[in-house]
């Protein structure tokens, strides 16, 4: 080789530089490839995906047949910038083609192609792996020796290299992954992803209709009395009880009722006769858990009872789903009822408005875990009702209280503490 021409040698060391830029860079990309996007287009038969995915089975091998190459290439370009360095300069050309070896090296064979790599990883990696395979292939006996050398290594430091890293991710990780979607994902799907992540997260007392708002039919009553609440009514399945909600005996649908009609066959046993079995539902039942429930037991309403069988209210499917996809129908939705925006950024809210209601329509963080509404948040806070008109922060929320009747906060005004501090 010292007998080979100057610019033969500078041709020789460009191309080992590329080659040591192609190792540096199919190193770079193969690790930073996105295995969820990897496996999609795997499943779509795409080869170069298909080649990383079985490349990247044995990071191991994948990365010692490319650290041979790269170590091969940069160790025959010193060798080779050494000899021509010592042509031109003699003895002093060792440490000025050491010097500028490496400053060509850093920055054409390692910091760019390796960052161009990472900001583009399947526009590298698939292409290499077409040259990494059959490279693998031709070198498995150096790599597979390689790497019973470094395996054994490791062990000794209680590494286990049977363990591959776990890809699988939690439900945060999820939420945060949908979170940070942006423009890649509408915001109307973005929103019931994170629906259907927080079902898990959210039971069904935090949902419930609450038994005060309940709307039912008293056997104890009048069958006139009986028959003009259900001519008025706006729901099509009720719960009857006997005196008091506690003493549940069943669920009418109304089109049950519709047949009774038409028979003239419209008595309090006869209701009794068509009603459905009242289907009782634990008040700490995660969602996810009970819309599964109602699956299996074809149902679209259940009675909410705590821990000592006394009915706390009522959970529908309805409920549920309007937590994936928000109010299904406008007739529905309370929450415009609730709060009331006004000029200077704050807000009018009843007091029996639900906390989780209140953050998910003003992006808000008050607390969820103690009180539903609300009224109930407040006098928790305050460990008492309060006599008279109060103010008080919450987190990041400020509250004053505007109407206090019958020992209950009827209207709050509140307004974001951050937002108040801007304006």
């Amino acid at each position: 080789m010292e007998d080979a021409s100057i610019s033969s040698l500078l041709i020789l060391l460009g191309f080992l530089i590329i080659l040591s830029a192609f190792f540096s860079s199919s190193e770079t990309s193969m690790m930073a490839l996105n295995r969820y996007r990897l496996r999609h287009l795997v499943k779509k038969n795409h080869r170069g995906a298909i080649n990383a995915s079985s490349l990247l089975e044995r990071p191991d091998r994948l990365i010692g047949v490319i650290l041979i190459g790269n170590n091969f290439v940069n160790i025959l370009a010193s060798a080779i910038a050494t000899i021509i360095a010592v042509k031109l300069w003699g003895d002093a050309g060792i440490a000025i083609a050491t010097g500028l070896l490496t400053l060509i090296i850093l920055i054409f064979a390692e910091v760019t192609p390796k960052t161009l790599a990472a900001l583009h990883p399947e526009r590298i990696a698939f292409p290499a792996s077409y040259i990494l395979k059959p490279l693998l292939k031709i070198f498995y006996p150096l790599v597979w020796l390689i790497n019973i050398i470094t395996n054994n290594l490791l062990k000794l430091f209680g590494v286990k290299t049977d363990q591959h890293g776990n890809d699988h991710l939690s439900t945060e990780e999820l939420r945060t992954l949908v979170h940070e979607a942006g423009a890649l994902l509408p915001k109307r799907n973005q929103s019931m992803l994170l629906g259907v992540l927080e079902l898990e997260d959210v039971t069904v007392n935090d949902i419930m209709i609450p038994r005060n708002e309940v709307e039912g039919i008293d056997l104890d009553q009048s069958i006139e009395q009986i028959l003009e609440q259900l001519s008025t009514t706006q729901h099509t399945r009720l719960p009857i009880y006997h005196g008091d909600i506690n003493h549940v005996v069943g669920l009418l649908h109304m089109r049950n009722l519709a047949q009774l009609i038409q028979r003239g066959e419209v008595t309090k046993d006869s209701i009794l006769t068509v009603s459905r079995e009242p289907y009782f539902v634990p008040e700490s039942t995660p969602l996810q858990t009970q819309l599964l429930n109602f699956q299996k037991q074809s149902r679209r309403i259940g009675i909410v009872v705590d821990e000592y069988g006394d009915v706390e209210g009522i959970v529908t499917l309805e409920d549920i789903l309007e937590e994936i996809v928000g109010e299904l129908s406008a007739e529905n939705n309370d929450l415009v009822e609730d709060i009331h925006p006004q000029d200077d950024g704050s807000y009018f809210i009843d007091g029996g408005a639900y906390v989780r209601d209140i953050n998910r329509a003003l992006h808000w963080q008050l607390p969820t875990d103690g009180p539903k509404t609300l009224n109930g948040l407040i006098t928790e806070t305050l460990e008492s009702l309060p006599d008279a008109n109060i103010c008080m922060v919450i987190g990041e929320i400020r509250l004053e209280t505007l109407q206090i009747q019958d020992k209950f906060i009827k209207s709050v005004r509140m307004i974001s503490v951050k937002k108040d501090r801007v304006s």
